[in-house]
């Protein structure tokens, strides 16, 4: 009864559970799509492409990663100077933040939600901007 109970605190606290997205920044993104498709069998559409998976420890729950080539130059990756932003899926983005921002880590806005998820960008200790993505359930 122990082990149940503490698998099941575990499961809400604040922490990342995987990748959500690989972003990186590309000359022509369409271009680039084009190649990964024909070289690599990668479908896209006009985002990137997205790679579906199962829970192991829920097989009916399907989750997702996202694979997008960015214009160089965006600002989504800012302040960042780097060529890629790697998106963490989550649990409890709300107590993560809170952990964050006592940890002194850099919260670049607040958690925005939308109908898949809510988000939150922050900055890691060597100037990558991270995504931090809770899907919807």
């Amino acid at each position: 009864m122990e082990d149940s109970k503490n698998k099941t605190e575990n499961t809400f606290s604040p922490k990342v559970t995987g990748i959500g997205g690989i972003f990186f920044f590309s000359d022509n993104p369409s271009e680039t799509r084009e190649w990964y498709a024909k070289n690599l069998g990668i479908e896209t559409n006009e985002w990137g492409a997205n790679f579906e998976f199962r829970n192991k420890d829920k097989p009916d729950e399907v989750g997702s990663l996202t694979w997008s080539p960015f214009k160089r130059g965006s600002e989504y990756f800012a302040p960042s100077k780097k060529e890629f932003m790697i998106n963490y899926r989550v649990q409890n983005i709300e107590g993560l933040v809170e952990n964050l921002k006592a940890n002194g880590v850099t919260i670049l806005d607040d958690i925005e939600t939308f109908d898949y998820g809510k988000f939150v960008h922050i900055m890691d200790a060597e100037g990558n901007k991270i995504e931090l993505w809770e899907p919807v359930e």
